[in-house]
């Protein structure tokens, strides 16, 4: 089956990110080396034949097989990498159905866990945990794609299934120079992170799990509190810059090495991104201030928290549940946001937003003047009309997902409150919310047929929905896709 080529060759490529945190468990003598090596063993060796077959037999395989490779990557991937927490021997104990959750937060990049006691965690597995938020932040797709030449076989399918956003640019004119510019630059920007943070006063270990983590989105650690562990304004200033920073479209870093400048000024999403930042972090400061009795200290923690919630990354450096009700209100409305498209974050996205608001502001003049012609201006240019209808649809199927998974979860115990931020959190990559999934708690209490749907949903809200709903149209299928010739 030709097309299962490329999910199994993704299989192989995780087995072999198995391969930093096997060597320190066997460094450190860490009981975690069977845990790796016996997933990692059996994958490598059932993928070689698969991996030789495709450089002799090449293929290639249409836009709308890539919908089904993507997610089945995806599955996989989190499926796989849950073996090493399922085979985690003295260490805190994971039923499989938890260790899978783990390991969709992780490729997710959504960040939630069902573990109280991170410290408790191998040193081994605490960089598991890291590497698999690190390559699901840029993409295993994009990683792959990067690759494909090399296989002999076409990859802007794939982008197309999986990139986040609206519109799916490329770079450069081919897909795979536009996979390896990314990827430089997110390679580039992480190894900055890991000195800062050195820098800053954390251990090599920690500074590397915290970069791996941030730069993804991801926003899990090495510690129980998070970066206040370290009580540090540099280190914390840091985090800041650089969250923002991953959920910062990825594009635009290419247009400012190219000299570019004027791109990015004229970006409509990116100042909407960062004015948005600014105004929900003095928001946040002002209500703040009352409580921390210094301005400093106030903003300190404000835009920490602003820049954490609207790039999706989701760490805390305190529970902002308890806040005043005028920060946990604009918390709670940059959940529903998200950053911006073709950066880590997760979210609806700054973008669509923007255009729909722009096309708001379009329908109050029509009424006004019926016969005018009113489009959508973005970067100073015209906008296609064909991308205000899918930002619309991929909005209600948005709430249709939100408003599911709600009822799904309050049908099962949890308060409607805390239901709804779960929902949210998990359809937007987030990870941490309000109530029952506050910074205070995790996800362990919530039942297993819970956290397999917050799997699919995680998984569904990283691959932008449309490839999830897609596979779940009877005419997707009817047309042969998958049953045909790519067989």
């Amino acid at each position: 089956m030709k097309l299962l080529r490329i999910p199994i060759l993704v299989l192989g490529i995780t087995a072999l990110m198995m391969l930093p945190p096997l060597i320190m468990a066997l460094v450190l003598g860490e009981t975690m080396v069977r845990a790796f090596a016996l997933p990692m063993g059996i994958t490598v060796i059932a993928v070689l034949p698969v991996l030789f077959s495709i450089r002799r037999w090449p293929f290639q395989f249409t836009a709308q097989d890539g919908f089904l490779l993507v997610f089945l990557t995806w599955a996989s991937a989190s499926l796989l990498g849950g073996v090493p927490y399922y085979l985690a021997e003295g260490t805190v104990p994971l039923s499989f159905t938890d260790a899978v959750f783990e390991s969709a937060c992780g490729f997710a990049t959504t960040g939630g866990t069902t573990i109280a006691d991170i410290e408790a965690l191998p040193r081994s597995l605490l960089l598991w945990r890291s590497i698999t938020h690190w390559f699901g932040g840029m993409g295993i797709v994009l990683f792959t794609v990067a690759l494909m030449p090399l296989l002999g076989v076409g990859g802007f399918q794939l982008i197309k299934a999986e990139a986040p956003g609206p519109e799916k640019d490329k770079i450069t004119p081919k897909i795979t120079a536009t996979a390896k510019s990314l990827w430089l630059f997110y390679c580039a920007l992480t190894t900055l992170l890991i000195l800062l943070f050195r820098l800053g006063g954390m251990e090599w270990f920690d500074a590397l799990c915290h970069a791996f983590t941030t730069m993804a989105s991801g926003g899990v650690g090495t510690k129980n509190a998070g970066l206040a562990y370290y009580d540090s304004a540099f280190i914390e200033g840091t985090a800041t810059v650089f969250m923002l920073l991953a959920g910062f479209n990825f594009n635009l870093y290419y247009r400012l090495f190219q000299g570019k400048f004027r791109d990015v000024l004229n970006n409509t999403e990116a100042r909407v991104y960062l004015g948005l930042f600014i105004a929900a972090a003095l928001l946040i400061t002002l209500s703040l201030i009352p409580v921390y009795g210094s301005v400093a200290t106030a903003f300190r923690y404000a835009s920490y928290q602003t820049a954490s919630i609207l790039s999706t990354t989701g760490a805390a450096l305190t529970d902002y549940d308890r806040w005043p009700s005028l920060a946990r209100t604009v918390l709670f409305s940059l959940i529903c946001i998200g950053g911006c498209s073709n950066s880590t974050a997760g979210g609806i996205k700054v973008i669509r937003h923007v255009v729909l608001f722009k096309q708001a502001g379009n329908e109050l003049r029509r009424s006004i003047y019926p016969r005018g012609v009113f489009t959508v201006q973005l970067n100073q240019k015209q906008g296609r009309k064909d991308v205000v209808y899918g930002v619309a649809g991929f909005v209600f199927l948005y709430a249709l997902v939100v408003t599911v998974t709600t009822l799904i979860t309050a049908a099962s115990g949890v308060d409607l409150f805390s239901a709804l931020s779960a929902a949210l959190s998990i359809t937007g990559n987030v990870g941490i919310g309000f109530g029952a999934v506050g910074p205070a708690y995790h996800y362990g209490a919530f039942p297993d047929h819970i956290k397999w749907l917050f799997c699919l949903v995680m998984i569904a809200g990283r691959l932008e929905l449309w490839t999830v709903f897609i596979l779940c149209n009877p005419e997707y299928w009817r047309r042969g896709t998958f049953l045909g010739s790519s067989l």
